[in-house]
């Protein structure tokens, strides 16, 4: 009966070892990509730059304050 206990025990022992050693090999997943984050030329609401709508120089929330222009502050 003692030999049944410690070879389970054993068992045990070896799966927690090769469990505890994939976990390490595992890379942690990759980080999401950044983006550039501009203003609103008209609200100053912020935005990723790849969703603004750009007139030369100047990035806007949408098409009706890309129509007004910069608001003068």
């Amino acid at each position: 009966m003692s030999k049944l206990l410690m070879f389970g025990l054993l068992a045990v022992i070896v799966y927690l070892i090769l469990r505890g050693a994939g976990r390490r090999q595992r890379k942690p997943p990759p980080a999401p990509p950044t983006q550039k984050m501009v203003a609103c030329e008209h609200c100053g609401v912020h935005l990723p730059e790849s969703e603004s709508l750009k007139s030369g120089e100047q990035h806007y929330c949408c098409e009706q304050h890309r129509g007004l222009g910069p608001l003068e502050r």
